[in-house]
Formats: structure tokens, C-alpha cells, sequence
């Protein structure tokens, strides 16, 4: 019987590149054993997804408030979002009873937001191994599945970057922040609406399958006993519970327990949580916000030693422009008065306590403003019965917001004042010398500083 004859140069040469290239494969990002944390798995990533269903959905609700309270559809000038179209359909007239409720619903958005990034960055983790799945569309259904996890995570990423950077008034992005965080927080909800329809039943299976503590006391790869979750047939670790193939089929030792990689999360969450939250408050609290603009002391003593955005200065008003020489311009119906600084503290004066609430986050306490109504100056200007619109001209010579248009029915509110004073003092240069709107529950933006004009009429 004669040998085999010996294989052939290329016939060995195709067989190393063949094992060659299994070998890269069995290390591949794709390759199942390739992710090795025994963590990983359908339960964590569950528990992850369900706190991120609230937080989000908390999220999109006092973001569409926010957006709401500049009322986009008074004005062009209050929208900075342009060819809305059928996402402005919501808008309403922005209340002003409470006084405080912009305050509090754009102090959740930007805690609750900032407070979930970890949350956020863990459930990505979670399901890291299915970025690199292959092949990457197996029929139409899962190519779309894969198009909207696209646009679910490019989404979130991009809408968290763009709120951290405008809350740490980092504006580096290309273009006005408002389009953009509007227009990526359509796009990342609907994904999320979507990837949250498709998920929830699988989610709520997993969460009631019981056992919550011996879960917290194990890693993903192995139960109470040390056995394989999902069964001992195939020792893959994927059984019912895992049918997400999130789970290594051959998980390393494991080094912290699901409780604990939940209490770093939730740890992460609370730190931020501890350094953020108090741009909302005064006092003490103010001096925790360590990783906020806003935090720390109070800007100086006296009654003007509160938060600011925009100084004088940094907007170009200077006192040339601010001294004897400033009037007020008040237009209405056929009639323009021209007031001075004298003319105005000689009508009736009011005062209102009321706070500075910025779509950063942060806020003042109720400051104590004095000055003229809105209202009467709108009788002023010829509207004697009813109020209309008014349309608020700035000295400022640049940044955004150098107008702004308030609804009748923020005009109408005895609170709302053409303020002269300020805690008992005339207001500093920063704070909008001679002249500023307040306006209860109103972003800071509309309580427009250093006014020159105001246009009294339908808007």
C-alpha cells in the first residue's frame, strides 16, 4: 500500500491561513467567548434598561416643558428651531402660576439627566457585544432592529454631550445648541420609544422570574449554587434567561457581584447627584454643586450678590449706554412715550418676589423686585382694557436672546415688572442696570436685561 503523498505548498498554505483565520475569529469582538465579564447578561441589563425607562421618559416630559416656556410659536424671535413643523403641535401658553414651576422642572432636567450618565454608560457596557454581532443584518426586520440601535445610542450620546456642555456653558458645537438638542432629542425618544416597545415584555419576564437576592449576591455566569445560569446542557451559560446572547458562553472569574456593580453605578449616580443638585438651591447647598458653573458662594455680598449668566461687559453694554442718556421706548397703538430713569421710578411702583431659573439648571431663590407693571405700561401704550404681547428690545449688542416676546398672559400677571431695584437696592450693571423684565415661571432668557424697548401689540 503505497503512502499519501505529502500535501501540496499551496494545499499548507491554505490550511495555516485557515486556521490563522479562525484563530483571529475565536478573538474577534464578534466572537461570543470574546467578552468575558460573567456580569453581563439579560437580568443586569434589564434592571439597567428599567431605571433608564423612567429617567428618559422624565427627561423628554420637562425637556418638552422647557421648550414650552420660550414660547416658540409667539415669535420668531423666541424660536431657535426652525421648520419644527408638526413637532411644534404641543406647544401651549406657558403659565405663570407657580412662580417657581420653571425652576423646578428645568432643575429635574438637567439633575435627573446629569444623575443618569452613569446609568446610561453602564447599560451600553451591558450590551456591548452586540455592536459586533455577525453578520450585521440577518433579514430586513433585524437590519431596521439595527438602524434604530443606531439611532438609540448615537442619539443618546449626542443629546447627553450637547446638555453637559450647555450646562457647563461650553458651547462648542457647530451651530445654536437649542436646534440641535431639540431636533436629537426627537430622534433619540422615537428610538428609545421604539427599542422600548420591542424590549418590555422580555424585560418584565426577567425581572419577575424572582430570586432578587441570591441575583445581587452572584455574578451573571453562575446561580446561588455555582452552577451555569441557563442550564446544564451545552455549559453556554445562554439558556431561556439569555436568549439576548449577552452572556459569555465561558465567563471569567468573576471580581465583584452584581450588587456591587450596581452599588458603583448607583454610587456614580449619587456623586453627581451630590455635586450637581445644588445650583437649584441657595445657601448651603449652592456650595456642593462642585461640578456646576453655578456652585460654590454666592458672586459677592449685598442685595445684588446672586447668580448671573452674562455680565454687562461680556455683551457689550457699558454705561455710555446705561447713563442719563437712556430712555425707554414704550410703542403701542398709534403711541410712542420715551421714558427716562426718573419718568418710571415716578408711576406707581410694585414689587414681586420672584427667582432666576436658566435652562442650565440653576436658580436663585426669590429675589424681592421692585418696579412698574407690565400691565401699566402696556395702558400706557394705549391698551387700556386687555394686555396684549409685548416684544422686549436689550441694550446688548451680541449673544442670542437680544429680543424676546412675552404672552399676554405673562404681560397681565401684577407680578410681572419692568424691575428697577432689587432687594431694596437699584439693580447693578449686571443685573440688568437701568432696567429688566421679571416674569414669574419664565426662563431666565425672557427676563430680558438692560431694556431700551418695549412694543406693546399682537405678536
Amino acid at each position: 500500500m503505497r503512502d499519501a503523498p505529502p500535501p501540496s505548498r499551496r494545499t499548507r498554505l491554505r490550511t495555516a491561513l485557515r486556521e490563522a483565520s479562525a484563530k483571529i475569529e475565536e478573538h474577534a469582538p464578534s466572537a461570543p467567548g470574546f467578552w468575558r465579564s460573567p456580569l453581563r447578561g439579560t437580568w443586569f441589563t434589564a434592571v439597567l434598561g428599567t431605571v433608564l425607562l423612567f429617567g428618559m421618559t422624565l427627561l423628554f416630559v420637562t425637556g418638552l416643558l422647557s421648550y414650552a416656556a420660550y414660547n416658540p410659536g409667539l415669535a420668531p424671535v423666541n424660536d431657535k428651531t426652525p421648520d419644527k413643523g408638526l413637532l411644534g403641535l404641543y406647544l401651549f401658553a406657558w403659565p405663570t402660576d407657580p412662580h417657581w414651576l420653571y425652576r423646578l422642572t428645568q432643575g429635574l432636567h438637567v439633575t435627573v439627566g446629569i444623575t443618569l450618565i452613569p446609568v446610561l454608560l453602564a447599560k451600553l457596557w451591558s450590551v456591548l457585544p452586540r455592536l459586533f454581532a455577525l453578520p450585521p443584518a440577518r433579514s430586513l426586520g433585524h437590519a431596521l432592529e439595527r438602524l434604530s440601535l443606531l439611532l438609540l445610542v448615537g442619539g443618546a450620546l449626542f443629546v447627553f454631550a450637547t446638555g453637559v456642555l450647555n450646562v457647563q456653558l461650553e458651547y462648542v458645537f457647530p451651530g445654536s445648541f437649542y436646534p440641535l438638542h431639540f431636533y436629537g432629542a426627537w430622534v433619540f425618544f422615537a428610538a428609545f420609544v421604539a427599542h422600548a416597545a420591542l424590549k418590555l415584555p422580555q424585560t418584565v419576564r426577567v425581572l419577575r422570574a424572582g430570586g432578587l437576592r441570591e441575583r445581587l449576591r452572584t455574578h451573571e455566569g453562575r446561580g446561588a449554587d455555582g452552577a451555569r445560569e441557563g442550564g446544564a446542557s451545552g455549559g453556554s451559560g445562554r439558556g431561556p434567561e439569555d436568549a439576548a446572547g449577552l452572556a459569555s458562553p465561558r465567563p471569567a472569574e468573576p471580581t465583584v457581584s452584581r450588587r456591587g456593580a450596581l452599588g458603583l453605578v448607583g454610587g456614580g449616580s449619587l456623586l453627581l447627584f451630590a455635586t450637581t443638585a445644588g445650583q437649584s438651591f441657595d445657601g448651603w447647598p449652592r456650595a456642593t454643586a462642585l461640578f456646576a458653573p453655578h456652585g460654590g458662594a454666592e458672586p459677592g455680598r449685598g442685595p445684588g450678590a446672586f447668580q448671573i449668566n452674562k455680565t454687562a461687559r461680556s455683551v457689550g453694554v457699558g454705561p455710555d449706554r446705561t447713563g442719563a442718556s437712556w430712555r425707554l421706548v414704550v410703542a403701542g397703538p398709534g403711541r410712542t412715550l420715551r421714558l427716562t430713569r426718573a419718568d418710571l421710578l415716578d408711576l406707581a411702583q410694585h414689587t414681586a418676589d420672584l427667582p432666576i431659573a436658566c435652562v442650565e439648571g440653576w436658580s436663585t431663590s426669590d429675589q424681592a423686585w421692585s418696579g412698574v407693571r407690565l400691565r401699566d405700561l402696556a395702558a400706557l401704550a394705549g391698551y387700556e382694557d386687555h394686555a396684549p404681547g409685548v416684544l422686549v428690545e436689550s441694550l446688548q449688542l451680541r449673544g442670542a436672546f437680544r429680543k424676546a416676546a412675552l404672552r399676554d398672559n405673562q404681560v397681565r400677571d401684577p407680578r410681572s415688572l419692568l424691575a428697577l431695584r432689587v432687594n431694596g437696592a437699584d439693580l447693578t450693571p449686571d443685573h440688568g442696570y437701568p432696567a429688566r423684565v421679571i416674569v414669574p415661571a419664565a426662563p431666565g432668557v425672557l427676563n430680558t436685561k438692560w431694556v431700551s424697548r418695549l412694543t406693546f401689540g399682537e405678536l
